[in-house]
């Protein structure tokens, strides 16, 4: 039985409330968190990213607004190869400053905006978006139902939800070597390179708690999606969505 997502925090003595502390938490990692998941993933989230930008914006979208941005990099994708208005949104101030530089140094600072808010509560008006992308967000939401719900609040009629999250392998062979992987090199990782030691435990543990796949595609149906297609990658150790409202 899947844990209360909940009920997975990244600061268990603390008792703030888990959207609190993933703000903390992303705050303090942001300045390695790039390098972090270069390393964490073998480079590959860089492929399945490119994979979510060909999803964007097939049917060249006016509005995106990518969701969970941290340090911009799906925003600012998305910004190099379209016209689109691009909002870039996040709870961490500190991903956003480093979003920020990013889009400066690329010359994009006058395609894409970066903005903080809160996904389960943001200020769009109702039907704004075309597309919203999530890319290893949706899993820090405190509330996931609400955090879907406001997203398919901005979105458009025909409008679509994308999201790039972890997933646990269905091979037994692959999820030995995922267990492994996520169980032990993550966190050890985290220890040696990042000087919050909690957080990558808590990214660790919350890639193995949370709902994938089909109990995801669930979850997306029963708050109002109308069809939701599902994309493994890599044998599954992440998993593209594509949700239609």
């Amino acid at each position: 039985m899947l844990m209360k997502e909940e009920s997975i925090k990244p600061y268990s003595d603390s008792q703030e409330g888990k959207k609190s502390q993933v703000t903390q938490m992303f705050d303090n990692i942001s300045g390695n968190y790039d390098v972090m998941n270069r390393v964490i993933t073998f480079g590959m989230d860089q492929g399945w990213r490119r994979k979510v930008h060909q999803l964007v914006v097939e049917d060249n979208p006016k509005d995106i607004l990518d969701v969970a941005t941290g340090t911009g990099d799906m925003a600012l994708m998305y910004a190099g190869k379209s016209d689109a208005n691009i909002i870039g949104q996040d709870i961490s101030t500190g991903m956003l400053e480093i979003a920020s530089v990013k889009a400066k140094k690329l010359n994009l600072e006058d395609k894409v905006s970066f903005q903080s808010g809160d996904a389960e509560n943001m200020p769009f008006d109702s039907d704004s978006f075309d597309v919203v992308s999530v890319s290893y967000g949706i899993r820090n939401f405190e509330d996931l139902e609400k955090g879907l719900t406001e997203i398919l609040r901005v979105l458009r009629s025909g409008g679509k939800l994308v999201i790039l999250e972890t997933s646990v392998p269905k091979s037994a062979f692959m999820r030995f070597g995922y267990g492994i992987h996520t169980k032990f090199f993550i966190p050890l990782v985290g220890r040696l390179f990042s000087k919050d030691k909690k957080a990558y435990a808590y990214l660790s543990n919350s890639a193995h708690k949370f709902p994938y796949g089909e109990a995801l595609k669930k979850i997306l149906l029963s708050v109002g999606y109308s069809t939701v297609d599902v994309y493994p990658q890599a044998g599954g150790i992440s998993t593209i969505y594509r949700a239609v409202k």
